[in-house]
């Protein structure tokens, strides 16, 4: 009754603690350390570079704010600014998460690379000083939204605010942050090569990186172009209102007028009607004094004017023009922002191309590397068959086995790639790939997967083309050849013997070369390989696994479950040559009942037929008596004597006969065949299974 409240009294204490209680307290996810080559560090960094690549597309956009038109004003573009606005504003958060990322990311000890052991470093304030005293600055400039800010809450609080003032701001402020967001993206391409090796997964992926690069500088540069043309268009307005200003009694010009906020304005409207701004900061009118230079195809093409689609891809393809001809096209002015600007198109151009282009050209190259190669050794190939005069059936086997070659690996070395790889990992791989197709050879489907790996382990790849001798007849026979793909005749005439021939056609799944398992069983074989007693011909291209001789020899040596009784059965029973052997042996014995059955018929016809020629004898003999008492004495005496001698030949012709056909009855010994050489027999002695 104790105990019975005791445990009540315990299950009811400890009831209030959940089940799956642990003295171990869970840290919440944002005070963890994360581990710097762990996965979701590197698929972070590879997912931030994206985003710092759209940031950067981004950006420029703000460059297109300021729309100019025929009433010689300026304007923003409202609708542009919200979708920018928003969308930097969700970039903008993802700078933020990658700063606390950094913030809980740990480093490796500098004192720890010299001895190769590359210690983490977990505190989270040595992590946090060495942040503040690296990339910290560069990132938090990268991350402020300060374009937002500006156009939204700094502009509109001032007053006397132009959208001249607003287009000036908003580009320097652009282009001040768009430096350290470049930066920030090349210590993350060197993080993400330290951790997984390259950027690009794939040939097309690097080349379309390298190219998308390429664009978003021809992008950057077109909209510089665009908001460089709207600044000098308003340079010369600014100009003519200047001349304008006071020297008639009608309203003189405002520099608020080049505003479209003041179209409303009736004093902006009477000097509009004056004003002589239209007609001297004319691009098409090449009797200004005013020089445009390279931005007059911003006015002529009605660029600024456009609608946002269409000017965009117009500037796009204006800074990809440029920038792949260095600016040779361009025809500047002698004005000095104009001038550097197009040095600046030069150098740029001379650099991204070499740099950017190279790279997705040395992508775009690697995907037919193969096929180069493959076609110089191709090519090494016909000058040597030229050179050394091969016969064009030679030639033309050579170039069909190449051919088969190139399509079946691709130009790949397998063997080059599984020596590089460590050993389980190798194992694992010929397990993959061989497994399978060894366990389709009925013989070795009754070994266990151990030997069964062992066998895999040292399997290697064999290509023949059709009509390829493998090995001939009385040949030494070198590996064994067990076949995925193709068919195979193989053809024996017993050591060359006159009349005999031996053919079957081996299919995928099959096996040839058993005399080089037998010759590996036998305990006491020597250094000598076993002569094939098949000639193997491929029919078509044949694609096989290959164990070599001495491959086989150490798996023989190695795993002694090969030599059992269980194996033996298999293995004669599934060995096309025992198959052979076995069929000529039956053929053999048949032929020899056949003619001892033949033998015997032919006796006892023989004795029938002697048996008829005594009776007769006899018959003729008890006349010959009667006649001779009922004769006369003379006649008597003369008869009897010839009767005597013919009774004693017919006597002797018969024994003779008889021993004759004894002498000639055949037995097994005597009927001489030809017979096939039995294989040999391999050393199943050392285990035996019931």
């Amino acid at each position: 009754m104790n105990s019975d409240l005791y445990r009540f009294a315990v299950t009811s204490h400890f009831s209030r603690f959940p089940k799956s209680f642990s003295l171990r307290k869970k840290v919440p996810w944002w005070y963890q350390i994360l581990d710097p080559r762990s996965k979701f560090v590197a698929r972070w960094n590879r997912t931030f570079l994206y985003v710092c690549i759209a940031a950067l597309f981004l950006d420029p956009l703000y460059f297109y704010f300021p729309i100019t038109g025929d009433k010689a004003c300026m304007q923003t573009d409202i609708i542009l600014g919200v979708f920018v606005t928003f969308s930097r504003t969700v970039a903008d958060f993802f700078f933020i998460f990658h700063m606390f990322i950094k913030f809980r990311t740990a480093f490796v000890s500098p004192t720890s690379r010299v001895y190769g052991r590359k210690e983490l470093v977990t505190d989270p304030r040595q992590i946090a000083s060495r942040y503040l005293k690296s990339d910290f600055v560069v990132d938090l400039l990268a991350t402020l939204p300060l374009p937002q800010i500006v156009i939204w809450f700094v502009i509109p609080a001032l007053k006397n605010s132009t959208v001249a003032h607003t287009n000036h701001t908003l580009s320097l402020i652009v282009l001040t942050q768009f430096i350290p967001r470049l930066f920030q993206i090349f210590p993350l391409q060197r993080r993400i090569l330290k951790t997984s090796g390259l950027i690009a997964k794939t040939a097309l992926a690097g080349a379309l990186y390298n190219l998308g690069s390429y664009m978003l500088a021809s992008h950057v540069l077109g909209a510089a172009w665009y908001v460089s043309s709207i600044q000098r268009q308003y340079e010369c307005w600014r100009i003519t209102c200047r001349k304008e200003m006071n020297r008639t009694h009608s309203p003189s010009c405002n520099p608020s007028f080049l505003d479209c906020a003041s179209m409303s304005n009736n004093e902006r409207q009477a000097w509009f009607k004056r004003t002589r701004v239209l007609t001297d900061c004319d691009a098409l009118n090449d009797k200004n004094k005013f020089q445009f230079g390279m931005f007059a195809d911003a006015f002529t093409d009605h660029v600024s004017s456009s609608r946002f689609f269409q000017k965009y891809f117009y500037c796009l393809w204006w800074g990809l023009r440029n920038l792949s001809s260095y600016g040779q096209n361009l025809h500047t002015s002698t004005y000095i922002g104009e001038t550097l600007f197009s040095s600046f198109i030069c150098i740029a151009g001379l650099i991204l191309f070499a740099h950017l282009i190279g790279n997705m050209q040395n992508y775009l190259q690697s995907t037919t590397a193969r096929v180069e190669e493959w076609r110089l050794k191709q090519k090494d190939t016909e000058e040597w068959m030229n050179h050394r005069q091969l016969p064009p059936e030679l030639q033309e086997r050579v170039r069909r086995f190449v051919q088969y070659k190139w399509l079946a690996t691709r130009g790949v070395d397998e063997e080059a790639i599984l020596r590089a790889l460590p050993l389980d990992l190798r194992r694992q791989i010929q397990r993959h790939l061989c497994l399978d197709i060894v366990r389709r050879v009925p013989f070795f489907g009754q070994m266990d997967d151990q030997l069964l790996d062992a066998i895999c382990e040292r399997l290697v790849s064999s290509l023949n083309t059709k009509d390829t001798y493998i090995v001939r007849e009385g040949d030494p026979v070198r590996e064994m050849l067990f076949i995925i793909r193709g068919q195979v005749e193989s053809s024996t005439t017993d050591g060359g013997r006159t009349g005999f021939f031996n053919s079957i056609t081996l299919r995928p799944g099959d096996f040839c070369g058993e005399e080089l398992l037998t010759w590996a069983l036998m305990a006491t074989s020597s250094l000598n390989l076993p002569s094939s007693t098949r000639t193997v011909k491929t029919l078509a291209e044949v694609e096989a696994f290959a164990l070599r001789a001495e491959d086989l020899k150490f798996v023989a040596s190695q795993f002694k479950r090969l030599h059992s009784k269980k194996l033996q059965h298999a293995f004669r029973y599934y060995s096309h040559q025992w198959r052979a052997w076995g069929a000529h042996f039956i053929q053999a014995a048949w032929r020899r009942h056949r003619k001892r059955k033949l033998a015997m018929e032919l006796l006892e016809k023989e004795n029938l037929y002697y048996a008829n020629v005594m009776e007769i004898e006899d018959d003729g003999e008890g006349t010959s008596a009667g006649e001779s008492s009922m004769g006369d004495n003379a006649g008597h005496t003369q008869n009897l004597g010839a009767t005597v001698l013919a009774s004693k030949f017919a006597a002797n012709t018969r024994k003779g006969a008889v021993k004759k056909v004894a002498i000639n009855i055949p037995d097994a010994s005597s009927l001489k065949m030809p017979k096939m050489f039995k294989p040999t027999e391999p050393d199943f002695s050392t285990f035996q299974d019931d």
